[in-house]
């Protein structure tokens, strides 16, 4: 039995559905009843109280995928410490919770932020980049993977950490969906001379990943980075979308020195080098360890995505 820890997010939702699809025995736990899943269960708050007995019966593995997100405007006095009480503390009572349990590995959701937030032109994060979060989350689910890590040291759990960039799928929401909405009205975008490289990775390529992790021998502790093995600049990825949409990609030749400027000026200088940066990801770590490679092409990805945005 697998039990899927935030099982009604973007992430939680698409694995609960591949495991269905397969036959796979899993219980979805849930923070809130919601209505899609009527069979999850409902743990509430996740934090160092968090009483998880219940839920772990029969559990023999956990991917942990509830987590306090990324959010561009955090309104949080502490956004540090609110991203710890759940991601670290959470993580850390979640593990010990499993152990206690008899739960044999838990297969964790972190992000490759724990690296940084750019790759130099040319360069990757590989697995043996050293961990440089550069914001609240980033540094929270760097500190979740070190728990866990002490935590399996003392019981014997075995962790497995996966570090995703950004995921995109039906259901996508923030600024990946942001930049479809644009796209969809026609609104000219201003990144025409960008000559960035992003690393992405589909919805269905991170479920799959998940679940080898779940039963693959070599999988205990290892952390692996994954991506659909494509990389793509940002304006290419506005012409791939606009095709899925069977719209025009508009693209206006702005100078990125003129992009950055706008981007200290209005305050949004971070949402801008997220566009216009680079961030490559190499999988060969994964690969090897697991032989595993991407089911989904970059293109057959996106036009998941944009089928799930244009229904």
């Amino acid at each position: 039995m697998i039990a899927v820890t935030g099982a009604s997010g973007f992430v939680g939702r698409a694995l609960c559905q591949a495991l269905a699809d397969q036959g796979v025995p899993f219980r979805a736990l849930v923070r809130s009843p919601d209505a899609r899943l009527p069979q999850a269960r409902v743990i509430g708050d996740i934090s160092a109280d968090t009483d998880w007995a219940a839920a772990l019966q029969g559990v023999s593995c956990i991917v942990h995928c509830a987590a306090r997100v990324h959010v561009m405007q955090d309104t949080e006095a502490d956004p540090l410490a609110a991203f710890r009480r759940v991601n670290v503390e959470g993580t850390r009572r979640l593990a010990r919770s499993a152990a206690q349990a008899g739960v044999r590995r838990l297969v964790f959701l972190s992000s490759l932020k724990v690296l940084g937030e750019q790759t130099a032109p040319g360069l990757r994060f590989n697995s043996l980049t050293p961990p440089a979060p550069e914001d609240a989350y980033g540094r929270s689910k760097w500190e979740a993977e070190q728990a866990l890590w002490a935590v399996s040291k003392l019981t014997g759990l075995d962790v497995v950490v996966v570090r995703p960039p950004l995921v995109h799928g039906p259901g996508v929401k923030a600024n990946f969906r942001r930049l479809m909405q644009a796209v969809a009205r026609g609104l000219p975008l201003p990144f025409g001379q960008v000559h960035n490289q992003r690393s992405l990775l589909a919805l269905g390529n991170l479920t799959d990943l998940l679940q080898l992790c779940t039963r693959h021998p070599d999988a205990p502790g290892q952390t692996f980075l994954a991506s659909d093995d494509q990389d793509i600049s940002t304006p290419d990825l506005v012409r791939e979308l606009a095709t899925a949409m069977g719209r025009p990609p508009r693209l206006l030749p702005v100078p990125v020195s003129w992009l950055r400027w706008a981007g200290r000026l209005t305050g949004r200088l971070h949402q801008i080098e997220r566009l216009i940066g680079s961030l490559q990801v190499d999988i060969g770590h994964t690969r090897e360890v697991l032989d595993w490679s991407p089911r989904l092409t970059l293109q057959q990805g996106l036009r998941l995505t944009v089928q799930g945005f244009t229904r």
